[in-house]
């Protein structure tokens, strides 16, 4: 009991007056006016806690399996030809302490025909032997798929979904059709090859299983007129450190070569992705805002409710300060309790959306995601700190500035005018 005799009594009769308003008497039940501006800070902190964890983990997920397929890092002659010494260049990239990874490669854009359909595609020579180090698409295709690349062959690895939009399987015959053709009388003719699809594979990234197709590197050299390999690409130990590892090969391999790095291979879908987290950040603040000064209304309301026990109280002796106090708690009081439900709910939801996701669009028998427009079926999360604690701090300041206006109102009224008609 000595406890409860030193808590201060703006604290005591701030939360008594969250507990109960006029409406409700009951000990234990809050008033349904604080329930609601509660309930909206929690619903709109829950929601902004959600969205930005969707969005982390969609920008995640498409680039973890963007550089399952792409390098972290891609080194070219700078005048678009072959590599002139490529076992000195692969040593000299490998002397690097952040590559774990180095293999040659050849790109090139082209045609894949077959029957009358035809599709563009981005042809890739790659070392079956050395493609492990610097992609995950071994992980992800059937065992030996790229083994089946054998120099001279001429065989080809298609991504699934090209595969499927030609109507071709392992074993069919396709035209590989090259831009880069022959001068004849007549004028340029493309050059063609026919090939046979030897494989296919999925990334899981749609961009690339609709539009590449793999061959060796020695048969794209070929293909292409080249004298070998066109550049390198790298595989480091951590890829944020991509831009600097860049810079620091471009200042020692100098002006032959260009260095490029994941970040600027993707930077306008980047970019994107960044602006649209800024702007869905500063919407869904604007309703945590608007659920905080709901609050507003409930402590003026409040007050207004209480000006005969504010009259009372200051004829005992409290002053101004210690008015403002109690309603300065009781609004805190809903913002904390709001914010931390917000935030508990935001959290439960973020860390099973894989279970929550499959089973509404299982109920619904909808498709939230189209792996052909989001790159990506599955709805991921990736709940950061450095989001949800600027969340709980925001809708915390909101809140208990939301309570200033109507603790000052509380704390200028005159007792005598507030009990003349009591």
């Amino acid at each position: 009991m000595a406890f409860f005799k030193n808590i201060p009594y703006e604290l005591v009769l701030g939360w008594r007056y969250t507990r109960a308003g006029r409406a409700t008497r009951r000990n234990g039940f809050i008033s349904f006016i604080s329930g609601v501006s509660m309930l909206g800070i929690a619903l709109g902190v829950a929601a902004l806690i959600i969205v930005l964890s969707v969005m982390n983990g969609f920008q995640k997920e498409v680039r973890d399996r963007m550089l399952g397929v792409v390098s972290h890092i891609e080194v070219y002659a700078a005048d678009g030809a072959a590599v002139a010494d490529l076992p000195a260049l692969l040593s000299r990239l490998k002397a690097h302490p952040q590559v774990v990874g180095a293999a040659p490669f050849v790109t090139a854009q082209a045609l894949l025909a077959r029957g009358e359909d035809m599709k563009g595609v981005l042809v890739r020579g790659i070392d079956p032997a050395l493609e492990p180090e610097v992609s995950d698409l071994s992980n992800d295709t059937q065992a030996g798929v790229l083994q089946r690349l054998q120099p001279g062959a001429f065989g080809l690895v298609l991504g699934r979904d090209l595969a499927s939009n030609l109507g071709v399987l392992t074993g069919d015959p396709v035209t590989l059709v090259s831009p880069s053709g022959q001068v004849t009388p007549a004028g340029v003719v493309p050059r063609m090859k026919q090939m046979g699809v030897v494989g296919t594979f999925s990334s899981g990234h749609y961009e690339y299983d609709s539009a590449l197709a793999l061959m060796h590197v020695d048969d794209a050299a070929r293909m292409f007129r080249l004298e070998g390999p066109s550049g390198v690409r790298l595989k480091l130990r951590d890829l944020h450190l991509a831009r600097e590892v860049a810079r620091d090969l471009q200042l020692a391999l100098g002006a032959p070569f260009f260095v490029r790095d994941w970040t600027q291979q993707n930077r306008t879908w980047f970019a994107a992705v960044q602006v649209e987290k800024r702007m869905m950040f500063i919407i869904l603040t604007l309703i945590v805002a608007v659920a905080a000064f709901n609050l507003v209304s409930t402590l003026v309301m409040t007050v207004t409710d209480k000006r005969a026990d504010i009259a009372i109280l200051r004829t005992l002796g409290a002053s101004p300060r210690s008015i403002m106090g109690i309603f300065v708690v009781q609004g805190a009081t809903v913002g904390v309790i709001g914010t931390l439900s917000g935030l508990l709910l935001g959290l439960l939801v973020a860390f099973n959306i894989d279970v929550i996701v499959p089973a509404l669009e299982t109920l619904f028998n909808a498709s939230f995601l189209p792996r052909d427009i989001y790159l990506i079926s599955r709805m991921p999360s990736e709940p950061l700190p450095s989001d949800i604690l600027p969340v709980t701090l925001i809708s915390l300041v909101l809140a208990f500035v939301a309570t200033l206006y109507p603790s000052w109102r509380a704390s200028q009224v005159n007792p005598a005018e507030a009990l003349r008609y009591e």
